[in-house]
Parts: C-alpha cells; sequence; structure tokens
C-alpha cells in the first residue's frame, strides 16, 4: 500500500514579502500626489493672480491712467498718484499696521465684523484727497473717480454690516468701469482681469459666488454714479 504524499508546505520569502509591502506603501502616496498635484496648481495660480490684482496694485495702476485720462497729458499723473494714494495705499498701509499688532491675520480680513473700521479708513482717506483735489484744481474726471469710489466704499460698508461682500472684485470692477467712463469704452475688455479677480478669491475660498458677482457689480455701478456727477 502506497503512503499518500503530502504536498511542500508553502515557503514565504521574508525578502519578496518586504519588497511587496514597500511598493504598497509607496503606491497609495504617489496616487494621493498625483491627485492633489492639479489643486495645488489651481490654488497657487489663483494666489497669484489674487496679490498681483489686489486693490492696492489695481489702484495704483487704475488711478495713474484716469489721471493721465483726465487731464489728457502727463499733468494728470501727479493727481492719479494722489488718488491711488488715498484710495489704495493708505488703506493698504492701515491694513499692514494693525496686521503688525495682531488685529488680523493678513490683508483679507476674512471676518466681516472687523472690517468696518477700514471703509471708514477708506472714506476718510478719499474724502481728504477729494478736498486737496477741488483745492489744487484737479482735473475733473478724477475728481469724479473719487467721488464713484468714496460711493462704492459706502456701499460696500453698508452691504457689509450683514453680508460678506467681496472688496477685491469690487475694486477690480470700479477701476475698468471708470476708466471706460473717463477715457473709452474699450477698456471694457479688461474686465477679463475682474473675471480673473472674481474666480481667485472663489478658488481660495476667501467668498462665494454671490459675494464676488456682488462686488463687480457694485463697482460697475461706480460708472454710473460717474457718470450721474
Amino acid at each position: 500500500m502506497t503512503e499518500p504524499r503530502t504536498a511542500p508546505a508553502a515557503t514565504t520569502d521574508p525578502a519578496a514579502t518586504t519588497e511587496t509591502a514597500a511598493t504598497a506603501e509607496t503606491a497609495a502616496p504617489t496616487g494621493a500626489t498625483a491627485s492633489a498635484a492639479p489643486a495645488a496648481r489651481t490654488e497657487a495660480t489663483a494666489r497669484a493672480v489674487t496679490d498681483v490684482f489686489q486693490p492696492r496694485n489695481v489702484l495704483l495702476v487704475g488711478m495713474l491712467a484716469i489721471g493721465w485720462a483726465a487731464a489728457g497729458h502727463w499733468s494728470g499723473l501727479p493727481w492719479g498718484l494722489l488718488g491711488a494714494l488715498c484710495a489704495g495705499i493708505v488703506p493698504a498701509a492701515y491694513i499692514e499696521w494693525e496686521r503688525g499688532r495682531g488685529t488680523w491675520g493678513d490683508r483679507h480680513v476674512v471676518d466681516r465684523t472687523k472690517r468696518a473700521p477700514i471703509f471708514f479708513v477708506i472714506l476718510g482717506s478719499i474724502g481728504t484727497g477729494s478736498a486737496v483735489m477741488v483745492l489744487g484744481h484737479a482735473p475733473a474726471g478724477i475728481l469724479m473717480a473719487m467721488l464713484a469710489l468714496w460711493v462704492m466704499t459706502v456701499g460696500l460698508l453698508a452691504v457689509n454690516t450683514v453680508w460678506k461682500i467681496s472688496v477685491d472684485s469690487a475694486v477690480a470692477s470700479a477701476v475698468v468701469a471708470l476708466l471706460s467712463v473717463v477715457h473709452s469704452p474699450w477698456w471694457l475688455t479688461a474686465y477679463a482681469m475682474t473675471v480673473a479677480v472674481c474666480w481667485s478669491r472663489v478658488a481660495l475660498r476667501y467668498h462665494t459666488v454671490a459675494q464676488t458677482v456682488a462686488g463687480a457689480s457694485l463697482g460697475a455701478a461706480t460708472a454710473v454714479a460717474a457718470l450721474l456727477t
């Protein structure tokens, strides 16, 4: 009688097991990294857009252009620089000063309830600059722009008391609208920049789509205010 043969027991190679485990460990993070890469690129792009086209920068370029267009030559540049100083640079400096004191974390001031002092600084600064322009007989176009920005800021302050609205979108829209009124309707093509700013604010989760659309709409309304002056 033949004794039944038993199949040899399977042996496990410790080295192979270790290699398989290491491969499995590496595969998971690689997949996660690959899926996170597009999101990281999108955020980086949005960050660059929102930093380059922040209100201070848009107002600096925009008000210089408005000053030139209002005067018809380079003599309007100093008035444009004064407008940029009062509407953009002074408020930005105030935000940085409060940021240094620890009042808020960054220039975006994401907490709506802490924004009111900024609006009051903007109103005071634009009002002071406008008074200087009146006394200095500045071109009517730059004065019109200052009045429109002052009215826009009042609107932003009023809305902000109950709902968070995008200031970056409002400024990006207002400058384009004002240039189209003071200089040429061709400036309306620059609304591509405004759309990019709105997109960046949503992509960075600082605002909703509705908040950016509301801000851009209020900014565009400054052109109406300018036309009525």
